[in-house]
Order: C-alpha cells, then sequence, then structure tokens
C-alpha cells in the first residue's frame, strides 16, 4: 500500500483491511507517519509524536471497530498515560506527563485506534484558531494562507491533509464545528453527558465542553461515538443511551423531518453572503428530499446569554491557570501566558460566587426557551461559521492591549452560530456541503434536540450519499507529491 492508496480509505475501511489481512496495523503506522512527514511542515498540525506507540498498541484489549487504525489526540484535555499534555501553554510545557488515561483515552484505546501523536491547539483552548505562541500556527490544508479553525486546529488539519483518517477533537464554544468547517470535514458535538470527560474532568466549562473527533465520513463519525458513548463510573449524570448503533443510523433513511433555517448570527454578526448560500442550498438540497424547510429562530435574551458565556469561560480558565500553577510551582505572570488569557484571568478574578449564580440562571432560561424550540422542529440548520478561513494571523490571541470582553467578542463574532448549543448541551454537527467561491470548505450545521444524535447521524448519512464529498484533496495533502 502506498499513501495513495492509505488515504482513499477512511478509518472504518482500514480497519476492514486489516480484519481482511490486507495490510497490517505496523504497515498504517508507517504510511501515517510518512505522511506527516511529507506535510507537517507545511501544516504545523502535529506538535508531538508518541515515542512508545507501538507498545501502547500491544497492550490495548485486542480488537474494535477501528484496529488498527491510525490516530492523533488534541493536546488538551484528554490524558494518555506516558504522554505530555501541554495545553498550548508555556505555562504548562514541559511539565506535565499523564501519569495514567482519562476515561475516554481508554475508550479510544477498547476501539483499536493507533495513537501516533498530539494535535496543535490554542492555549487552553481559549480560541477559535490554533495559533498558540508556544507551537505556532496550524495551517489549513486548503490554503496555508488561512487558518485551519480551532480550537481543534491540529486535529482537523491532520485529517483533512490525510495524515490520519480520524482525530480526537473537543467542543466548548465550537471547536470541532468550527475547524471542520475551516477544513471541510465532519464534526459533531455530541450531547452534553454523552461522552466522558472523567476523572481529571467532572464538568469542564460548566457542562459545555464536549469530547469526541472529526473525520472525513459520517460513518467514521458514527462509528467511533458508538464506540465512546455512554457514562463512566462516578460521572453526575447519565443521559439515556441511544437505542440502537448510530452506524445504523447512518444507513438508515431519515423520516420526513421539519426543519428550521436561521442565517443570522448571535447579536447580528456580520455573514459572509456565501456562507448564507451555503445554509439555504442545503436547505433546498433538504426540500429536495421530502423534508419539510421553514425560516424560524429560537428566540432567547442574547445579552444574558453572553453575559453568562463569559463569566462560564473566564472563571473557568481562571480555575485552570490557578491549578497548573499550583500543580507545577509556578507563580502566574503575564510572560507565561498570552495577553487574552491574562486579561480573562484578571477578569475571572472580579467575579463573584453570585456571577456564577446569575449565570446559572441565565443558563436554565436559554435551555427552557430553546428547548421548547425544539418541540416545533426536528432539526435547526444554520451556517457553521459567519466567513470562509480568515488569513493566518487575523484572530491573534496574543494582541497587546487585549480586553477578556473585547476577546470574547472578537470569537464570537468570527464564530457567532455555535456557542449557543454548548450551553443547551444539544448535538450538533457541521457537514462540508459547500465550497468558497475560492475553492475553500464552507460548512453547514445542523442542530437536534437534546439527546437526539440518531436524527443528525441518519440525515447527514442521507445528504452525504445525495452530496459526498469524499473526493475532495486539498493542494497540500499526503498522496500529492512534492
Amino acid at each position: 500500500m502506498n499513501l495513495s492508496e492509505y488515504a482513499e480509505h477512511d478509518a472504518l475501511g482500514l480497519a476492514e483491511l486489516v480484519r481482511r489481512r490486507d495490510v497490517a496495523p505496523r504497515e498504517l503506522a508507517a504510511l501515517a507517519l510518512a505522511g506527516c512527514e511529507r506535510v507537517n511542515p507545511k501544516l504545523n498540525a502535529v506538535i508531538g509524536k508518541v515515542s512508545d506507540w507501538e507498545a501502547q498498541f500491544d497492550a490495548q484489549p485486542a480488537g474494535g471497530a477501528f484496529h488498527g487504525v491510525p490516530f492523533l489526540i488534541k493536546d488538551l484535555v484528554l490524558h494518555a498515560k506516558g504522554v505530555a499534555c501541554d495545553m498550548g501553554s508555556r505555562l504548562v510545557h514541559g511539565r506535565f506527563v499523564a501519569p495514567g488515561d482519562t476515561d475516554l483515552m481508554s475508550r479510544f484505546r477498547a476501539s483499536g485506534v493507533m495513537t501516533l501523536g498530539r494535535t496543535n491547539t490554542p492555549e487552553f483552548g481559549f480560541a477559535p484558531v490554533a495559533e498558540p505562541v508556544l507551537y505556532g500556527p496550524t495551517r489549513n490544508p486548503w490554503d496555508t494562507t488561512r487558518t485551519s479553525g480551532g480550537s481543534s486546529g491540529g486535529a482537523a488539519a491532520a485529517v483533512a491533509a490525510g495524515i490520519v483518517p480520524i482525530a480526537h477533537a473537543n467542543d466548548g464554544g465550537g471547536s470541532i464545528r468550527i475547524p471542520a468547517s475551516c477544513c471541510g470535514l465532519v464534526g459533531l458535538k455530541p450531547t452534553r453527558g454523552r461522552t466522558p470527560v472523567g476523572p481529571v474532568a467532572g464538568d469542564p466549562l460548566h457542562g459545555m465542553g464536549i469530547e469526541h473527533v472529526v473525520t472525513r465520513s459520517v460513518r467514521d463519525c458514527a462509528a467511533m461515538l458508538d464506540a465512546i458513548e455512554g457514562p463512566a463510573p462516578g460521572d453526575y449524570f447519565a443521559i439515556a443511551r441511544p437505542q440502537r448503533s448510530y452506524l445504523q443510523e447512518v444507513a438508515a433513511p431519515p423520516r420526513q423531518l421539519r426543519i428550521a433555517l436561521a442565517t443570522r448570527g448571535l447579536r447580528g454578526a456580520v455573514i459572509d453572503p456565501q456562507c448564507e448560500q451555503a445554509a439555504r442550498a442545503a436547505a433546498r438540497l433538504c426540500e429536495s428530499l421530502g423534508h419539510i424547510v421553514e425560516e424560524a429562530s429560537p428566540q432567547f435574551d442574547e445579552e444574558a446569554f453572553h453575559a453568562a458565556n463569559l463569566v462560564y469561560w473566564c472563571s473557568f480558565l481562571g480555575g485552570a491557570l490557578e491549578a497548573c500553577a499550583a500543580m507545577f510551582d509556578r507563580k502566574l505572570s503575564p510572560a507565561l501566558v498570552e495577553t487574552t488569557i491574562w486579561a480573562s484571568y484578571q477578569h475571572a478574578l472580579t467575579l463573584t460566587a453570585l456571577d456564577l449564580e446569575r449565570a446559572d440562571a441565565t443558563k436554565n432560561m436559554v435551555c427552557r426557551t430553546v428547548g421548547a424550540f425544539f418541540t416545533q422542529y426536528d432539526l435547526l440548520l444554520t451556517p457553521t461559521m459567519a466567513s470562509p478561513p480568515v488569513a493566518v494571523g487575523t484572530i491573534d490571541a496574543n494582541a497587546p492591549g487585549a480586553t477578556a470582553k473585547g476577546w470574547y467578542d472578537s470569537v464570537f463574532a468570527f464564530a457567532p452560530f455555535t456557542a449557543l448549543f454548548n450551553m443547551t448541551g444539544q448535538p450538533a454537527i457541521s457537514l462540508p456541503l459547500a465550497s468558497s467561491s475560492d475553492g475553500l470548505p464552507i460548512g453547514v450545521q445542523f442542530v437536534a434536540p437534546y439527546g437526539d444524535e440518531a436524527t443528525l447521524f441518519a440525515l447527514a448519512g442521507q445528504l452525504e450519499r445525495e452530496r459526498p464529498w469524499r473526493g475532495r484533496r486539498p493542494p497540500v495533502h499526503v498522496a500529492n507529491a512534492g
């Protein structure tokens, strides 16, 4: 097998070759590593290799749906035993090697993947682009002058460029869906509580941080959720488990769906006409498949939502910074973190317990108001992003004179459609259904009621069959010479 043949397959396709003994896992690992050597200097997606990946793979449970598939983990939240986790920060860099696997990592191992390395992320995941001072920017394989998105930007660039067919990602305000849109991938943020986050974390980002993957195919996204979903011992709560496998849902045609179309971003953000057109084209496609689409959007107090979200983001960041400083015996200072991180930490120091109580009250209001909207509609359709991928450096997390509020506003002007569903906990998926006039990917987001990934997968499978995207390949790709 050569790199071009390797890159033709999604993760389940590679796993099937391994099961048939047409290819050995170590051969796939060698191809992934060779592909990384070929394209990573142009992308800066992978920021560290797992030196003992063979020993780790040999110690894993045998089998699994993804047995022998090359895999990468994001350098944030998840821990793999013996592997460093820098969280994109100079504060942590070189000071932490995980003493054990987190619950999610154990499930990834049980799925059969071979974990070969770590992907780039912004400092503490606190940006919609992966451009940390520590490791430098990750670039988009469709155009290396553009961002790959964030915070799972390294993961998305690696998958889009064919280094691996699937990679770990997480999402606290859009960090799976944003890079999926920028890089032309499938990116699902599951329902709050669907995937485990423990035991180190209990309720990351006040329940808004969710773990999963980015993939090229809908079926890989579904099959990995089958492999990792469900509560772990000690989790705060458990949500209803799926009635049948998500992989089955992908193959089954959906029922006729009532879909709401909304193209206005939060706070009246400026939306590139190409992104609005992408959503409207997706709506027309859904109508042609027999679904009912009408323009509607949930109504709620947007200013209260943003005020609460700012409290949650800054308070969680402040707690993480102080925990890291204490763990590594370091004094917090502006010299160790980016300007926006320092400004957000300073804002966190002004918050009180009453601010969190007020934020919780707002979250309750938002969840109930938006939840009621989804009793009238099966899905909501929006653009994923306000624009196609912007130039590297446009969103600068280390800009001088940053303020917490100013940074927050700039982040969610860039991504005005995603964060609401982190607060409500609903599942949302970005699908690569469109391209810009200059060939850059544009994602379209579908949102389902709480706990209803099944409907998302059924429609996503139908749309992928109707408008397949697997044949698209960016200019920077492991199968391309040079």
